[in-house]
């Protein structure tokens, strides 16, 4: 069976990338929705009330049609592809995307709480908590894309140092964004 599929492993590999970049679109989308569901507490009624109700269906529909499908994808597309080629798993660098990769399906489902928390009107994280933690979906990203990219033990050092110093960077303009927000 798999030597059948041989011939379709750029085919994997085309849907594994296209479905990867839904699903960062989707992360990174519902992070901003939560956010602005978080932030329209501070609306009076009756403008609190609907954009909460909208936040919700936005959420749900953000959720349920592109970003869980999408991860869905990626990962077969991916299992796909190690099927199709196993002797990535031989390749170290192929265990630190996976690991990442990990990292980044925990993010998802973290984000699923989030989602049915807010639903039921549990607000758990402030806006700036939630604009740090949408920035941890670039760090996970940035960090895949080197580990494939670089492929090897010493750049994967530089590429660490790299996304510790975007991560405070990120943090940094944060912070910067919610004193401008605060003085406006």
């Amino acid at each position: 069976m798999i030597e059948i599929l041989q011939p379709y492993y750029q085919y994997f590999k085309a849907v594994h990338i296209v479905f990867v970049i839904s699903w960062m679109a989707g992360l990174f989308y519902i992070l901003s929705l939560f956010i602005y569901h978080t932030e329209a507490n501070e609306k009076e009624e009756p403008e609190r009330g609907i954009l909460q109700k909208q936040f919700v269906k936005m959420e749900a529909t953000l959720w349920r049609i592109i970003a869980t499908p999408a991860m869905i994808i990626s990962v077969l597309a991916g299992a796909g592809m190690l099927m199709l080629n196993s002797g990535l798993l031989q390749m170290d660098w192929m265990w630190v995307k996976l690991a990442f990769v990990i990292g980044l399906l925990i993010y998802h489902f973290i984000c699923q709480n989030i989602v049915k928390q807010l639903k039921n009107d549990v607000f758990k994280m402030n806006s700036f908590q939630l604009r740090l933690w949408r920035e941890l979906a670039t760090i996970f990203m940035i960090a895949i894309v080197f580990v494939v990219i670089l492929k090897s033990a010493i750049n994967w050092i530089y590429g660490l140092i790299g996304i510790m110093g975007i991560a405070m960077a990120i943090m940094i303009a944060v912070k910067l964004y919610k004193n401008y927000r605060l003085r406006r």
